[in-house]
Parts: structure tokens; C-alpha cells; sequence
């Protein structure tokens, strides 16, 4: 069966401050305890702020190392999963149920694609 990296976007400025709500958290926790069971998660995590990141980047044959904070962007990469899909379809399923998790003022996008194999 064909794997799948979510990528989660989050608009950092519509997210609080404080992280999701303990509502929220729990809507989350039993989709992921319901997808793990349904044999379909292989892994998933949030990411720490971007602020927090450092880019390495390759151009004209020289490497640089950047530490963050950045110059705030709209959205930054919050987390992940790797999931084990029969197909695309199934992937992007889960995706909208986990997405549909969040409350209204969330600004998310979730990028889902097939991991190519060997």
C-alpha cells in the first residue's frame, strides 16, 4: 500500500497563542486513536514554532546555515503525518476529518503526497 506525507500549513496568526484548545486537543486525540487503530497512521507531530528553525540552503555551490526567528510568512509547516493508504483518496479523507477537527478561526492547509517508493 502506497504511503502519504501530510504536510500541515498554519497561518500563524490566526492560531492562539496558547496552542489548541483542550476541546480541540481532545477532537484530535480520537481521530489519531481512530486512524492508529484503523492500521492507516504510521507517524505524526506537531513541529515547534518556526521561529524557532533553522534553514540550511544550497545556491551557487555554497552552503549557508540561518538560525531563526524569521521575518513572520503567513503560513509555516505545524506538523506532519505518514500515512498508509490504500489510495490518494483515502489519505485526503483523513486529512479533511483532521482538518475539520480545528474551530472556525484556524486558518490551515494540509499538502498530502504519495512518498515514491525505491
Amino acid at each position: 500500500m502506497p504511503r502519504f506525507l501530510t504536510l500541515i500549513r498554519v497561518d500563524e496568526k490566526t492560531a492562539p497563542e496558547g496552542g489548541p484548545s483542550p476541546e480541540l486537543q481532545e477532537r484530535m486525540g480520537a481521530l489519531l486513536e481512530e486512524i492508529t487503530k484503523a492500521g492507516v497512521m504510521l507517524d505524526t507531530a506537531g513541529l515547534a514554532p518556526a521561529s524557532e528553525s533553522t534553514v540550511v540552503s544550497w545556491s551557487g555551490g555554497r552552503l549557508d546555515v540561518t538560525d531563526g526567528p524569521f521575518t513572520e510568512s503567513k503560513e509555516v509547516v505545524g506538523g506532519y503525518s505518514i500515512v498508509q493508504a490504500k489510495d490518494k483518496a483515502e489519505a485526503v479523507e483523513w486529512t479533511r476529518r483532521f482538518l475539520s477537527t480545528h474551530e472556525e478561526y484556524w486558518t490551515i492547509t494540509a499538502e498530502v503526497r504519495e512518498i515514491a517508493e525505491g
